[in-house]
């Protein structure tokens, strides 16, 4: 019991007092252990008061010796003197792991130290309260454990079985337990763990080895006697290496552990693994020759050293292709009633083809991959290829006849060319075979020099299989598919190649090649015979096509507004079904520039040129109105149109599926469009006023409109001679429709059109200010034929005419005077009556004043 003030007042204090026990605590036992083995035993001490370092003395028990003092960690000199030597050569020592925690170490432990291990510690306690020993009983037997293991087979085929025997025990005077451990030492690799059984019988693999003990690959095969048997299936070379057994001897302490208290490894024995690929043998037998519709009967014979534990996988081989195969579960492919693969024996496996044919000829070869594994864990160990016997098939090659003929020559360039090929006298040609050709292209010899002409290479156009499939030749490709060059069979027994334009690259040699098939093993078809035709020359002589156009006006334009149209008309000669393109150009003389006008492509695509008004589109035409005539229309022609007109054609030539190629071009004769358009004209009724207020009309006359032709007419007033545009007076569009602008002026105008082509300007009411120059503005609008679309042309501008308004000066004011005398006398006698009537009513004395008597006086002041 430990007491202390809680308060430092001497006036009134209380006791606080706290309990302390110490408590020693050893490793829980009984233990026991083998002879020769390291011991350990843990003692520590909690609940203490003092120092934190706590100092710990270890005594023995026995029943014999009494106590014996083993260790201290205070005094060096504790140790009793039969244990001093141990003590001094380390093999007892005591280890401090914390300050209240100590270790007592045994390196060998020895029979003789069965005892009870008492650990105590001084007291460092205020009062004395708890433990301060504890003991743990040690029981030492003697180590019997034995491992002997059974050497396995030190040499093992590839795919073979390994069996590990490794026999442990011990003596069982105490409850103890064995477990047995295999592991694989490879050079440069750390031992691995196989398969280890337990001490309560529990399987545990290795890290590498549970997939292949699910899959069976390893086996346990426990024996009596304390023999255990470990077998690994289906070895590879992973699998070699030196194996280790090793045994131990646990024990079931308290709380449930399992404490190894001894173990023991050895070295079974190293196994080497052989390849199958060294030990494995194909061989096929053997040459043979056959007659048509024989039975060929082939033998692959197959050894290897573990040929028991192999999974074979067979194909028989015929030139490289696969005939027919046998997978290693025994399962045939690519086999038919006629075609079958047995296995007859170990490592004998059978090829059998009944009715032979000639197609059945050729290098037979058996191919064999060898499996080795099992339980989903197969791997290729190897593979071989047998040698190649021979088997020939005698047989009568179909006999026949081939001829070649020109049913279709060409004449000049572009001329269809069509042959023939016949073949004739066919014999020993079995049922159901069939027909194919091969047509073949020589070019013709060039002139010497000529690197390449003069080297005469064939080429492949085309050819026609037994099925009737087209094989298209490189350099034809694109002729056949586009259907340039046809390729056909009109007979069982004729063949015909036809050019529908031929070129002047398609002169040369032709040949055609004949190929007989006859029906094969595989259902398809295999030649039989092949005859070649003598070359076809086929030849003319090359013309150059030349090419007329001729330029005629259709229809002439006299006057702005009209309609233009010229045809075109080609002559061509020496060039079949041409194809043409027109250029439609103009210049404005002579010596200007060209430019383009329309266009129109070999497929009828048309084009403006850069000399076209976008706005005047609609007003262009060109057609194709025969096989060598086009038409070009212009409506609504204007003064800018004026020009040399022509045609600039171009014969093209096309294959089929192939784009257009230039042949030769020429350009027409020249059509001119020139009218000569008046200007307007311009006139004015009455030019000088000497009134004013009075109507003026000024008459403008342009062109007569027509149906095709419209006017927008604008008038404007100057007020200087020879100044600028003007003020606009008033305007009529095309429709008809008026428009005047704001006047500051009292007089007005309006405009009317007296006539189909006279426009007036009037003058209402005319002061000096409508004095000035009067000129006006008309716009021509061409109704185009084709579109309906209207379409405006250059401005036209009338001359300028002068009108003058003179001003009267009496008559100017004569008016304004006698307004202004009759308003001033008015002014003045309005002010001489108003001034008597204030007089006589606003200044007059009302008080009588006597009359003097003063004559004088009176008289003076009146």
């Amino acid at each position: 019991m430990a007491c202390a003030r809680s308060s430092p007042q001497p006036v009134q204090t209380s006791l606080v007092c706290v309990s302390h026990a110490r408590v020693v605590s050893v490793s829980p036992g009984p233990l026991l252990r083998v002879e020769g083995q390291p011991v350990s035993l843990r003692c520590d001490v909690t609940d203490y008061e003092g120092p934190r370092e706590q100092d710990f003395d270890w005594t023995m028990q026995q029943a014999e010796a009494g106590s014996i003092q083993v260790i201290s960690t205070f005094d060096p000199k504790y140790s009793d003197l039969s244990l001093s030597d141990r003590v001094a050569s380390g093999d007892l020592s005591v280890v401090r792991l914390g300050d209240s925690v100590v270790e007592l170490r045994i390196q060998e432990v020895r029979s003789s130290d069965s005892a009870t291990y008492l650990c105590s510690t001084p007291s460092t306690d205020s009062v004395f309260s708890g433990n301060y020993n504890a003991g743990v009983a040690l029981k030492v037997i003697a180590n019997t454990l034995k491992v002997a293991p059974e050497a396995p087979e030190p040499v093992v085929p590839e795919g073979g079985d390994i069996t590990l025997s490794c026999n442990v025990t011990r003596h069982f005077t105490d409850p103890t337990y064995l477990s047995v451990t295999w592991s694989l030492r490879r050079p440069g690799i750390p031992l691995v763990d196989i398969l280890t059984i337990g001490p309560d019988g529990d399987v545990v693999t290795g890290s590498g080895s549970a997939q292949r003990y699910a899959d069976g690959g390893l086996r346990l095969a426990i024996r009596r006697g304390g023999a255990f048997g470990l077998v690994v299936a289906g070895v590879t070379q992973a699998d070699a290496g030196m194996y280790v057994c090793t045994g131990r001897e646990w024990i079931h302490e308290e709380g449930g552990q399992w404490k190894n208290i001894v173990g023991k490894t050895v070295e079974m024995g190293a196994v080497a693994v052989t390849p199958t690929a060294r030990s494995l043998s194909v061989v096929a037998m053997s040459n043979t020759t056959l007659n048509m519709d024989d039975t060929l009967t082939l033998t692959c014979l197959v050894s290897a050293g573990n040929l028991a534990s192999l999974a074979l996988e067979v194909t028989w081989l015929v030139d490289g292709r696969t005939a027919v195969s046998q997978d290693r579960d025994g399962v045939v492919s690519n086999g038919s009633p006629s075609v079958g693969l047995e296995r007859t024996g170990p490592g004998e496996f059978r090829l059998v083809v009944r009715g032979v044919r000639g197609s059945d000829k050729g290098m037979y070869s058996c191919r064999v991959r060898a499996w080795v594994g099992g339980g989903g864990r197969w791997y290729q160990a190897a593979e071989k290829t047998s040698n190649p016997v021979q088997v020939l098939v005698t047989q009568i090659k179909p006999n026949f006849a081939v001829t070649l003929t020109s049913s279709s020559t060409p004449q000049v360039t572009g001329d269809p060319t069509e042959l023939a090929c016949h073949v004739t006298n066919i014999t020993h040609f079995l049922a159901g075979g069939r027909l194919g050709v091969t047509w073949e292209y020589t070019p013709l010899p060039g002139p010497p020099g000529d690197r390449l002409t003069t080297t005469q290479t064939t080429l492949p156009i085309g050819s026609l299989d037994a099925h009737g499939n087209l094989k298209s030749g490189t350099l034809y490709r694109d002729r056949l598919e586009s259907g340039a060059i046809v390729l056909t069979r009109v007979e069982p027994d004729t063949f015909k190649l036809r050019f529908l334009r031929t070129q002047d690259v398609d002169m040369g040699a032709y040949a055609c090649s004949v190929t007989a098939w006859t029906p094969s093993r595989q259902g398809g078809m295999e030649e039989a015979a092949e005859f070649l035709t003598p070359p076809l020359t086929i030849r003319w002589e090359p013309k150059r096509p030349s090419l007329t156009a001729v330029a005629q006006r259709v229809r002439e334009a006299v006057a702005g507004g009209a309609t233009f149209e010229m045809s075109c008309t080609i002559s061509l000669v020496h060039l079949q079904d041409p194809g043409y393109s027109v250029l439609v150009q103009t210049q404005d003389s002579v010596d200007s520039a060209t430019r383009t006008v329309l266009s129109l492509s070999p497929d009828s695509v048309l084009q403006h040129g850069g000399a076209t008004d976008p706005n005047r589109r609609d007003s262009l035409v060109l057609t194709k109105t025969g096989p060598a005539e086009f038409r070009f229309r212009l409506a609504g022609v204007q003064q800018a149109d004026r020009g040399f007109y022509w045609c600039d054609i171009t014969a093209w030539t096309k294959q089929p599926g192939q784009a257009w190629t230039k042949a030769v071009s020429a350009k027409s004769n020249k059509v001119q469009i020139n009218f000569q358009e008046t200007g307007p004209l311009f006139a004015v009724a009455i030019p000088i006023l000497n009134k004013p207020n009075e109507v003026v009309l000024i008459e403008f006359s342009p062109l007569p409109p027509s149906d095709d032709l419209s006017y927008e007419v604008r008038w404007y007033l100057t007020r200087l001679r020879g100044g600028n545009k003007g003020t606009l007076l008033a305007s009529v569009d095309r429709f008809g429709l008026v428009k005047k602008e704001a006047r500051n002026a009292s007089s007005d105008v309006s405009l009317e059109r007296t006539d189909t082509h006279t426009y007036a300007l009037n003058i209402h009411a005319t002061q000096d200010s409508d004095s000035g120059e009067y000129h006006c503005q008309a716009t021509p609008w061409y109704l185009s034929a084709s579109t309906g679309a209207w379409t405006h042309g250059a401005e036209l501008t009338s001359t300028r005419v002068f009108l003058t308004v003179r001003f009267p000066m009496w008559d100017s004011l004569k008016l304004p005077l006698l307004y202004g005398s009759v308003a001033s006398v008015s002014v003045g006698l309005f002010s001489l009556l108003l001034g008597f009537i204030c007089a006589h009513c606003c200044c007059r004395n009302t008080t009588h004043t006597p009359r003097s008597r003063n004559k004088l006086m009176d008289l003076e002041m009146d």
